[in-house]
């Protein structure tokens, strides 16, 4: 292998490398829901390619150069539209012109012409089918190196030997025709990838309708059944039984609604400054009677310097209620429910460990997911919506679980001095 043909597969391996990064960018777009990376970054791959490929080109002689700038310009300039073609036809004469030598003019002409055809080919490109678009790609490729090598030939008498267009002939086309189909397959992953995110999100809407139809009418059946049993002619020991159960099931469906609507919302009303300490303290003494009724011990172990926070304070309150309550609903009797905290690294961790089943690593990763519980009875409201307050809170939820023998829930929280926090 001659070095001509070294250094034009060099530059096919910075085509590839900027498809490769195209394809990086848009996995990460999808896995971590990055909506700050707009389609107008994709643009920056042609680009990348053909800024390499003509720093590193063929020359056979001082006055011209040869590389394969053709094909991330024909490619950048059909798929990314006229924005992106007016730009990498203006960063080619420009590089070209530095560059310097005779076949400045040549490339002058021919990237115009052939520019303003891409620019126009582009309206109507994406509605090609694929074996059209490789067609298309490679005639474009062959007509922008057969004119540059005849205006060549015309203005500086320019010869290259039949070996050379051989080789810049079958590298060109098998260089355009992977290009175009590895574009093609990185387009529709990409399609694929969108089509998954609205699936989710519909699953997701899917999930919440069914799980409130069932969580709130349950409830609404119990209370009209029993506001329907005061109509009949019964003593009033029984009407205040039954206007106590009806008035409870009511206030159950309104606790199911005010969870969706915290999860739909988790961003605090009204930030507020948050003694850690004392929120642990309160949930604590909201379970207790749940704790003693269950045979289940709370053992609490704070710090003595107070930490504080911000955020809403009921909905804190609502997070910790929620994970404790879970906690002591997962043991049997005789167990114990231990409560501890820590400063680390400007953060409080709350550590909540229970003596329970545990876990398997499958349903700690789809905890907080919508209608996901461990519970028979459960809806994994309660899990889900302190996952949104914590986040809310700019905090975290770990979780560690060891299944047949307990879980811990570890809760960071970022840390706001008096001095510093401001409402």
């Amino acid at each position: 292998m001659d070095l001509v043909t070294k250094d034009l597969l060099i530059n096919f391996l910075f085509i590839l490398l900027a498809l490769c990064l195209m394809q990086i960018l848009y996995m990460f777009k999808y896995a971590y829901r990055l909506e700050s990376i707009r389609d107008w970054t994709l643009s920056l791959f042609p680009i990348i390619s053909l800024i390499l490929c003509m720093m590193f080109p063929v020359y056979t002689n001082e006055n011209f150069i040869w590389d394969l700038r053709w094909i991330p310009f024909i490619l950048g300039g059909l798929y990314g539209g006229y924005k992106l073609g007016y730009l990498m036809m203006i960063l080619t004469l420009i590089i070209r012109y530095v560059q310097g030598g005779d076949g400045f003019y040549s490339s002058l002409v021919s990237f115009t012409i052939l520019g303003f055809i891409i620019i126009f080919i582009s309206k109507f490109y994406s509605k090609l089918l694929l074996k059209h678009k490789v067609i298309l790609n490679l005639i474009l490729t062959f007509i922008g190196i057969s004119f540059t090598l005849l205006l060549a030939k015309v203005q500086f008498n320019y010869e290259i030997s039949i070996k050379f267009w051989l080789q810049l002939s079958i590298i060109h086309t098998i260089a355009m025709s992977m290009a175009t189909f590895l574009w093609e397959g990185i387009k529709t992953n990409f399609q694929v990838l969108q089509k998954l995110i609205k699936a989710e999100k519909l699953q997701t809407v899917s999930h919440l309708a069914a799980s409130i139809s069932h969580e709130v009418r349950n409830p609404l059946t119990a209370a009209r059944g029993f506001i329907q049993l005061l109509s009949d002619d019964i003593n009033e020991d029984s009407r205040k039984q039954y206007s106590d159960i009806a008035l409870k099931e009511l206030d159950r469906a309104t606790e199911v609604i005010n969870d969706y609507l915290t999860f739909a919302k988790p961003t605090p009303d009204r930030e507020e400054k948050i003694n850690i300490n004392e929120e642990i303290q309160h949930a604590v003494k909201v379970v207790i009677p749940l704790a003693t009724m269950n045979g289940v011990e709370i053992k609490l172990t704070l710090l003595d310097h107070d930490y504080f926070t911000k955020g809403e304070r009921k909905k804190f309150q609502q997070c910790l209620i929620n994970i404790l309550k879970n906690g002591i609903e997962s043991m049997k009797s005789n167990g114990e429910l231990t409560i501890t905290n820590g400063y680390i690294d400007n953060q409080v961790q709350i550590n909540i460990q229970d003596e329970g089943n545990g876990m398997t690593q499958e349903q700690i990763n789809r905890l907080g997911e919508p209608y996901f519980t461990t519970k028979e009875k459960g809806t994994g409201l309660g899990m889900m919506v302190s996952y949104s307050i914590i986040k809310s809170m700019h905090g975290t939820i770990q979780v560690s679980s060891e299944y047949g023998k307990g879980t811990c829930f570890t809760l960071k929280l970022p840390i706001f001095e008096n001095e510093s926090f401001s409402a």
